[in-house]
């Protein structure tokens, strides 16, 4: 099934929803009130690609601190967008500090950890400095009151309902409730942005599903705590595959746990692998390789498509400078006969190494078409003659 667009959200200089592109974004992990990790943190994350970068406020250290921070990363990101994470002092903060409020796009209120008198202020405020706010109901801190209520309810009815469709029946109540209160407030729909995450993934395509069924709200999505390591990119890979492909969704964050030496902006990465593979976007360009069998000669092709992945990643950075739409590159890297030629061909440039017992030679197509066949078995000359090729291609196509 696929769900109509939803309301369009300009958050500073960044438009989401409606027909914008899906939009990837972030959250810095730093001490806030450290000026100098923050700054470079979040200069990490938009160069990665995040488009909108969060960050906790939590006390008036972090407060006194976003403004200054703001300044440093709009010398190089002017368009970022950056959103403050409140919970249950926002409002106090937001006052304390009106540079902090000016500051920033958008706030970020979670209903469950923020008392009638915060949520009130913050909304207002957000009215006085025009910004948008982000509802962010979160299942680890769902509004206990509304949760109580709808499992009473519940067990006293005929047919009661599981107690994971009453948890999700309340993230949906305790998100559009506070959206609505938001309007009647005096904030518009165009600046509301909702949010409702959970550890589960069924649990967390429910509640988004039924969200769409029930509002046109601009949706953020996310796979809160997926985890560190394989296991966290597969889980948040899978839940925003099922609802994007459902047309559910206008900017997306995969909340990895930190592992030792991997940078911040694995998430960012992770995040525009999976756009990309549902070809929303392209953000680098795409490598065809296929995981080889007895045909192949396993260590050729597989030494060459783990090169060009590399060249890939290192020049990437400059290429979309001086080479507008090489993301669009389709490039492919086959290890025998049976596929490698009508992959090649399909591809943009690709060439067919010699599998076990084929001829050593290595056809390369260019836009469909057989242009060059280099032959012998030596991998290094090869991939310099392929490297020759593959570059003059981009120049040619894309300079």
């Amino acid at each position: 099934m696929k769900y109509p667009n939803s309301v369009e959200v300009v958050i500073g200089t960044v438009k989401m929803g409606s027909l914008n592109k899906i939009l990837v974004q972030s959250m810095s992990n730093t001490p806030t009130a450290d000026v100098k990790a923050t700054v470079e943190q979040i200069l990490e994350l938009a160069n990665a690609g995040s488009v909108l970068v969060r960050m906790t406020v939590n006390d008036i250290e972090a407060a006194k601190a976003v403004p200054i921070i703001a300044v440093k990363v709009r010398e190089k990101f002017p368009d970022l967008a950056l959103v403050g994470d409140f919970h249950f002092n926002g409002n106090i903060l937001l006052k304390k500090v009106p540079e902090c409020a000016k500051s920033l796009d958008k706030y970020r209120i979670n209903p469950g950890n923020a008392d009638d008198v915060n949520f009130r202020e913050m909304v207002e405020i957000a009215i006085k400095y025009n910004k948008a706010i982000r509802i962010g109901i979160n299942g680890g801190s769902l509004d206990a009151k509304i949760l109580d209520n709808l499992m009473e309810l519940n067990s006293q009815s005929n047919n009661p309902l599981s107690a994971d469709d009453v948890f999700v029946k309340a993230m949906v109540k305790s998100a559009l409730n506070s959206a609505k209160l938001a309007e009647k407030i005096g904030i518009s729909k165009n600046k509301i942005v909702i949010s409702a995450k959970v550890s589960r993934l069924p649990q967390m395509v429910n509640v988004y599903q039924k969200l769409r069924e029930k509002s046109d709200y601009c949706l953020h999505l996310g796979l809160t705590e997926a985890g560190g390591g394989d296991m966290g990119m597969i889980a948040s890979s899978a839940a925003l595959a099922i609802l994007l492909q459902q047309n559910i969704g206008d900017t997306i964050r995969v909340s990895l746990t930190p592992e030792p030496g991997i940078p911040r902006a694995k998430e960012v990465e992770v995040a525009q692998m999976i756009l990309q593979s549902l070809e929303l976007q392209n953000f680098k360009p795409r490598i065809t390789s296929c995981p080889g069998c007895g045909r192949t000669t396993s260590t050729f092709f597989q030494e060459l498509a783990k090169k060009v992945n590399k060249k890939i990643d290192q020049e990437i950075n400059n290429w979309k400078k001086i080479y507008p739409g090489v993301e669009d590159l389709k490039i492919a890297v086959m290890g025998c006969v049976v596929n490698g030629p009508g992959e090649s061909k399909h591809a943009d440039i690709g060439i067919s190494l010699p599998g076990h017992m084929e001829k050593p030679m290595a056809p390369i197509y260019i836009d469909g078409k057989l242009v060059h066949t280099l032959k012998g078995d030596n991998i290094e000359e090869i991939e310099r003659q392929f490297f020759e090729i593959l570059d003059k291609y981009i120049k040619e196509r894309f300079g």
